[in-house]
């Protein structure tokens, strides 16, 4: 975001008076306190590099630059907040250090180590403070010498030359001290999204292995003591142990077919065979509303957009089948330029909302980390539209061939 200054009227300093306000009151403090800042902020700056880059031939001294950096990094949010206190700029925060967290280092050892090693020597944010720090002292030592001189010497034009030497000031900050707008935003952007990506690929694998325990898993378990036992009575009792080879029979049509559910949960093979459009009428015959799937598409996008596309559509018909109490719904699937967009609506009840408990947000979430976009409109009364848009992805055996 753009460094902005908090001054009143139009977010600008305001103009300068012979008269001291308490603007200027305050850039004086601010030019006077240079000086002892300036020095702290050097000398470690003087200890921490050159000590680091001296003793990198040894196994401490890239971990002491990396953890230097670290404490640069508080130094430039120390004086963001004396510039946002006494200077009237408002400037972001940098994102945090995208290093692994310590859980993670210690689940990963030695690899985790460098790569917290590795993300602490390369921080633009504790460089570029370093510098600051670094090139202030003089700076430092020129301000606080001029404010103390024209406070006793040059008191009427005293209100002019604080403005112009916090105005260098501020000039430092904003280019020194401030996040790099589009790469820090995108890069926090990209950090929320893979966040969102894990818990949501954590959940999918909670909810396989779920499925796969009380389902699938348990009733084979049945199916092998029932085999078991038939087993055992063959030779004694014929008849009996047939008809448990019989119910065993029944189980393995259970087993297999909870199991091709769950197959088509983690990706169905009608998408992977034949596309979305046979992939989606196939949802669509199982709500419990009559959905109208109409999908213009001229080739088929990257699988992984095809998924997403098929999950979407699928969980907001079951949310048409469950909440809506609609008389009927419709799917529209097309391409516009480089966008896959999807379009469910329903006659129904209306009133959903994203934080209604639906999973709409969830829905929400996925998309936006795939730079997709969801839109919700569900007045009371109906009808809900619901608009998801995707990135669109050639597939890679198109894309091998073109």
């Amino acid at each position: 975001m753009t460094a902005r200054n908090s001054f009143p009227d139009d977010d600008r300093p305001p103009p300068v008076r012979l008269a001291l306000d308490r603007h200027t009151w305050k850039e004086m403090a601010h030019l006077l306190a240079n000086l002892p800042v300036s020095i702290a902020g050097f000398i470690y700056v003087v200890v921490v590099v050159p000590t680091g880059v001296a003793l990198s031939v040894t196994v401490i001294g890239l971990p002491w630059l990396a953890g230097g950096l670290a404490g640069a990094r508080l130094l430039g949010k120390a004086e963001r907040a004396r510039a946002r206190a006494l200077l009237g700029v408002r400037i972001d925060e940098p994102s945090p250090l995208r290093g692994r967290s310590r859980e993670e280092r210690r689940a990963r050892g030695t690899e985790g180590f460098f790569s917290w090693l590795w993300t602490g020597l390369k921080d633009p944010v504790g460089w570029r403070t370093a510098l600051y720090e670094f090139i202030r002292l003089p700076w430092g030592i020129l301000t606080f010498t001029i404010t103390t001189v024209s406070f006793f010497l040059l008191w009427p034009v005293l209100p002019h030359i604080a403005r112009g030497l916090t105005n260098a000031d501020r000039a430092m900050v904003r280019g020194l001290l401030s996040p790099s707008d589009e790469l820090e935003s995108r890069i926090a952007e990209l950090e929320s999204d893979r966040g969102v990506v894990v818990d949501t690929a954590a959940a999918d694998l909670r909810r396989i292995e779920r499925d796969l325990h009380d389902g699938a898993q348990a009733r084979l378990v049945a199916l092998a003591m029932g085999l078991g036992l038939a087993k055992e009575k063959l030779l004694a009792d014929p008849e009996a142990a047939a008809s448990m080879v019989d119910e065993a029979h029944g189980e393995v049509k259970l087993a297999l077919q909870e199991l091709r559910d769950l197959a088509r949960g983690i990706h169905p093979a009608v998408l992977t065979d034949r596309g979305l459009d046979a992939a989606l009428s196939s949802v669509a015959s199982r709500c419990t509303v009559p959905v109208k799937v109409d999908v213009e598409l001229d080739e088929r996008p990257a699988a992984a957009i095809e998924g997403i596309a098929y999950f979407t559509v699928s969980e907001l018909l079951q949310n048409v089948s469950k909440h809506s109490g609609a008389r009927m719904a419709g799917v529209e699937v097309w391409r516009t330029k480089d966008r896959l967009l999807i379009q469910v609506q329903d006659d129904g009840r209306g009133g959903a909302r994203l934080d209604g408990g639906t999973g709409m947000s969830g829905l929400a979430e996925r998309l936006g980390a795939v730079d997709g976009l969801f839109v919700l409109d569900s007045p009371v009364g109906g009808p809900t539209v619901v608009t998801a848009e995707l990135p669109w992805r050639k597939r890679e055996r198109e894309r091998g061939a073109s």
